[in-house]
């Protein structure tokens, strides 16, 4: 008895290890990109907080793919 219910659909371990390197690149990516902003934010201030809030955002869909990556079950 949980609070979500089981969701039908199941998914390939191909599309679910494709979705999980997608999940890493975006966080280290995003963090990357987040940490450059704030050193070029010294030099070049509206450059600098684009990148990072741009930075930011991609990161957190990288996490909210963490969740959605919970959710799926895989083929056997």
């Amino acid at each position: 008895m949980g609070f979500f219910k089981e969701s039908g659909a199941t998914t390939s371990s191909r599309n679910i290890a494709r979705l999980q390197a997608l999940i890493w690149v975006l966080i280290y990516g995003g963090l990357l990109t987040l940490v450059l902003g704030v050193f070029t934010r010294r030099s070049a201030g509206p450059l600098g907080w684009s990148l990072m809030v741009a930075g930011a955002l991609v990161a957190a869909v990288g996490v909210v793919l963490i969740y959605v990556r919970s959710r799926l079950k895989e083929d056997r």
